[in-house]
């Protein structure tokens, strides 16, 4: 089982830009980056048009770190200075539900561990010290 930790910036709506800023800063190369229209539609979350060009998921490498970052789906709250997560990688489906379970306890689940398109388990906690972790298994 593996396990790793990657810092995940949330913009609202320049992540494009950010993109664009951190290869340049950093030297980043960016080795994905899908938007929210590229994503398969979902009937429960109907996608507004002003959403289709933010940025759903983008990965960068950093020398040796990986940054992932993404933009606020419209209407969600954002606060700016805020806005870095981590994000816990790990191989295993069970101990992806320990880990979500243990950060849990005392702390606040913004989304339920579930499976997605990306991954058969992802979901989303804040933890009892305001931390906020993406959880999700490769």
């Amino acid at each position: 089982m593996t396990m790793r930790l990657n810092p995940y910036l949330v913009m609202d709506g320049t992540g494009k830009e950010a993109i664009e800023f951190y290869e340049h800063a950093l030297g980043a190369k960016v080795i994905g980056m899908q938007t929210f229209g590229e994503m398969p539609e979902s009937p429960d979350f109907p996608l507004p048009e002003e959403a289709k060009n933010r940025i759903a998921h983008g990965l960068l490498k950093v020398g040796e770190t990986d940054l992932m970052l993404s933009d606020t789906f419209p209407g969600q709250p954002h606060q700016t200075g805020n806005q870095v997560t981590i994000c816990i990688i790990l191989s295993d489906k069970e101990r992806t539900n320990e880990v979500f379970e243990a950060l849990s306890a005392d702390g606040k689940v913004n989304m339920p561990l579930q499976e997605t398109f990306w991954s058969p388990a992802y979901g989303i906690v804040t933890d009892k010290f305001g931390v906020t972790f993406q959880i999700t298994t490769e």
